[in-house]
């Protein structure tokens, strides 16, 4: 097993629930210590979410040049080491199509993140049974993205495109699978939106994918999370605030549902990390009857 060299010290770990077994191999849990046994389930890939929100919960500064996450983070080398591990251990990832168009040139791989680990992360990738590269879907009302980029012209990528009628006849419209090198499947999903728990039990019995990690956007998550389909949080609570105005709409971690007390899901505390300013949590996500 190749060692992780890449940070300079490691997570300091605040709490955990006890394991029975360990997971991770020891050489990742001297630099992140504690475990991440990973769930799983018999119908549906065990969902797990990666976000990043400032001291006041949000996760952009929906500016100009600065409507990614890193801004948020300031590109903080242990959150982006610890995205580049839970990247490892996903079969696939989930983005939604605004989020790829928020980070053009962003390559959803373990070594993209965090280049330094980069033999590491493949050594474990290959050591655990993994796909040399997650497959990647992405969720899309419309369909209407441009596949012609370069961080698309991999051959050895999956693309699955999760999408309703109307994003699948655009998708055939525009040739949209022969603007890229890689493999491209259309999933027609709904007429007006993506049935997600269609998208989970496809995703497990046609693609064989076992764990999926959602990386945005805060839509994406909401949706998720009222269909009942996350199972895990990580969160990287950054130092950094954001703020609000009228004029300056900057989003939540959470957009687009409204819970009421009755019916709103709620999470526990697995696990928490501390590195310099950052606050590391995990959680398990549970949901009232």
């Amino acid at each position: 097993m190749i060692s992780p060299t890449g940070l300079d010290r490691p997570f300091e770990l605040l709490y955990t629930e006890p394991v029975a077994t360990h997971s991770l191999p020891a050489v990742y849990r001297t630099l992140y210590p504690g475990d991440w046994p990973m769930g799983s389930h018999p119908d549906r890939p065990y969902i797990y979410t990666n976000f990043a929100p400032s001291r006041d919960g949000r996760i952009s500064f929906n500016e100009p040049n600065a409507t990614d996450a890193s801004h948020v983070t300031k590109a903080d080398p242990h959150d982006r080491w610890l995205m580049g591990l839970l990247r490892v251990r996903a079969h696939a990832i989930l983005v939604g199509d605004n989020t790829v168009r928020l980070e053009p040139g962003h390559v959803w791989t373990p070594e993209f993140i965090y280049p330094p680990e980069a033999e590491a992360f493949a050594d474990l990738r290959r050591a655990e049974g993994y796909d040399p590269i997650p497959k990647l879907v992405i969720l899309s009302f419309d369909g209407n993205l441009d596949f012609r980029e370069e961080r698309f012209q991999n051959p050895d990528l999956h693309i699955i495109l999760a999408t309703t009628e109307r994003g699948a006849a655009h998708a055939a419209a525009v040739d949209l699978a022969g603007q890229c090198a890689a493999a491209v499947d259309v999933l027609t999903l709904g007429e007006d939106s993506v049935d997600l728990h269609q998208l989970a039990r496809l995703l497990h019995s046609e693609y064989g994918i076992r764990h999926l990690l959602c990386e945005g956007g805060a839509r994406v998550f909401a949706n998720l999370l009222d269909a009942g389909l996350v199972d895990e949080e990580f969160l990287t609570y950054c130092p950094t605030f954001v703020g609000r105005s009228p004029e300056k709409f900057r989003p939540s971690y959470t957009e687009g549902v409204a819970w009421t007390p009755d019916n709103a899901p709620y999470s526990q505390p697995v696990s928490i990390h501390k590195a310099g300013d950052y606050i590391f949590l995990r959680t398990r996500c549970l949901y009232q009857k």
